[in-house]
């Protein structure tokens, strides 16, 4: 399956302009922080001692801040239980279950690649 940029905009004419919201969408989707989110949650409901751990790397302001952006595009639900000490779970919601269909195989795609692509010299 072949996809170009023309392709799609035979039928959304404006997707991907500088104007269109798919800009946004993508800056939130495919962030570094926001792939691994979605890619963690990929596998189930975490916790958010769950999700730092699973993601190397990444502050607890940027973890806040990536659930909130997916939480409000749609992507993921955060769920809050009324307990002693309070218990808060994060899911992909039908809408995250929906593109992690189509963003596995390219982020599979990606660790197998990865590390040619980033040894591979530059030509001077």
């Amino acid at each position: 399956m072949s996809v170009s940029l023309a392709e799609i905009r035979d039928v959304r004419e404006r997707a991907f302009s500088a104007a269109c919201p798919t800009r946004v969408v993508l800056d939130h989707v495919m962030s570094k922080w926001g792939v691994l989110v979605l890619l963690t949650l990929g596998n189930g409901t975490a916790r958010w001692g769950e999700l730092r751990r699973s993601i190397d790397g990444i502050s607890e302001k940027m973890l806040a801040t990536t659930l909130k952006t997916l939480e409000g595009d749609g992507l993921v639900q955060r769920t809050s239980y009324p307990e002693v000490p309070p218990r808060v779970e994060y899911s992909l919601t039908e809408l995250g279950c929906d593109l992690m269909l189509r963003l596995g195989p390219l982020m599979d795609w990606v660790a197998e690649h990865a590390d040619d692509m980033v040894d591979r010299e530059v030509p001077s």
